[in-house]
């Protein structure tokens, strides 16, 4: 050891152990006199008991009848005078803010609504719920559409494929919500008018399923199994305007970012893709970014709401990791172990929090803090793998679909009252400067 070290010596005081650290305070010989008096059955006067008491002070410092074999309790014994204690400061000031503040909030861990999704597909690369901005929950069973008005409970069957064999493999609202597009296994891209609830045009430009959507305006960008992504402009009728060629095997992950600069692609070649929005020179799209880090299929993708260059991505079976990348300089900000499948992320616009969907072996969902990347909280009820999350509009509910055939909707970022007014108030005065700027 360092030279000047103290030296451990044992205990000054007689009589300590491992089990009761100081005797002197049990008056052994005192008890042993106290337990042998009571077969005395020699009645004392009250001025006799006094005497005695009074005696007993003077001999021992204390009264014999407050001796007690094990004294798990009494008063505390005084301080030397003089003495002083070193933590009096410590315990003595205020609280600090930090020390103040609420351990956290309340998250439920029960599902609010349970739906039931008979022959939801089991598959891990399609991506078959979507919650629309006007409240609509776009449910894909198999070969048939149905919509869920969350605000009425109306359940709508959009849409069912003509072919049998045939069967609905991606769906994605457009930002507006009036507008449905859905892939389909027979390599068609259809998109949906939900006021008329009729089809307004198939695009066909794949030669395999469609498994992922993502809009960006009114381009609408589709992943197939090839592994091509297309761009399809909705508005006119050469609605193919591009072709990513970037990835070997299927595009299951795929998703624009918020402020329409890139597009990302997860694919089964547990590739990640960072995709420019306009061309390069040759005429020709080639991604920004390739990040290879991933040792499975990569499905979940999701940007960041606040902070728009940043990415979260998670892998399949094979990695379990869940990833969070810059894509403006390439770098892993962090990188979590899920220790199962990673099959959806989703980031809250209520907090600085992202929540996770997972398979294998748990299929629960994850809240996880950010930037830390601590585990807030687990949320158990499914009993097969979690497909896919979608968000409410009020990023309050998460939707879980999974191959237990249930759709499960839990509030896990619900707003506290008082903040929910001033993020409404401040939304209102953001769109009447829009109007006012239109007008």
């Amino acid at each position: 050891g360092k030279s000047g070290s103290k030296i451990q010596s044992t205990p000054t005081k007689a009589g300590g152990d491992r089990y009761i650290p100081n005797r002197s305070t049990m008056h052994m010989e005192m008890a042993n006199f106290l337990l042998t008096k009571e077969n005395d059955p020699a009645e004392e006067s009250p001025t006799k008991k006094e005497q005695q008491k009074a005696w007993a002070v003077n001999l021992n410092g204390f009264d014999i009848e407050e001796a007690k074999i094990l004294r798990l309790s009494g008063k505390p014994q005084n301080a030397p005078e003089g003495y002083q204690n070193n933590l009096k400061v410590l315990y003595s000031q205020k609280a600090t803010p930090g020390s103040g503040r609420k351990n956290g909030r309340y998250i439920p861990s029960m599902p609010d609504r349970i739906l039931d999704a008979p022959e939801i597909r089991n598959d891990y690369y399609l991506n078959l719920i979507d919650w629309s901005s006007q409240n609509f929950l776009a449910v894909a069973l198999d070969n048939s559409v149905y919509l869920w008005n969350h605000t009425s409970g109306e359940i709508i069957q959009l849409l069912q494929m003509e072919h049998p064999d045939d069967y609905v493999s991606s769906v994605s609202w457009i930002k507006e919500g009036n507008y449905l597009a859905v892939g389909t296994s027979n390599a068609e891209v259809q998109l949906w008018d939900i006021q008329q609830q009729k089809r307004l045009r198939n695009m066909t430009s794949h030669s395999s399923r469609v498994g992922s959507l993502s809009w960006n305006s009114y381009i609408l960008s589709s992943g197939a199994r090839t592994g091509h992504i297309h761009h399809h402009d909705v508005r006119v009728a050469e609605h193919h305007v591009a072709t990513l060629a970037g990835h070997t095997q299927e595009v299951c992950g795929l998703k624009w970012s918020l402020d329409g600069r890139y597009l990302a692609s997860g694919g089964n070649d547990n590739l990640v893709n960072i995709w420019p929005c306009t061309q390069g020179d040759s005429g020709d799209f080639a991604p920004v970014q390739t990040f290879t880090q991933h040792q499975g299929a990569v499905k979940a993708v999701a940007w960041c709401p606040w902070q728009s260059n940043v990415l979260a991505t998670g892998g399949g079976t094979s990695d379990r990791h869940i990833r969070i990348w810059n894509v403006c300089s390439g770098t892993c900000l962090s990188a979590v172990d899920a220790h199962s499948q990673v099959c959806s992320i989703l980031w809250s616009t209520n907090y600085k929090e992202f929540i996770s969907g997972h398979g294998f072996a748990q299929n629960q969902l994850v809240v996880w803090k950010y930037p830390t990347m601590a585990k807030v909280t687990e949320l158990r009820g499914h009993t097969a793998r979690v497909l896919n999350l979608t968000m409410s509009p009020d990023g309050a509910t998460v939707a879980s679909a999974a191959a237990d055939e249930t759709l499960r909707l839990w509030r896990c970022f619900e707003m506290d009252p008082i903040k929910k007014k001033e993020k409404e108030k401040a939304n209102s005065a953001k769109s009447s400067i829009i109007h006012q700027g239109i007008r």
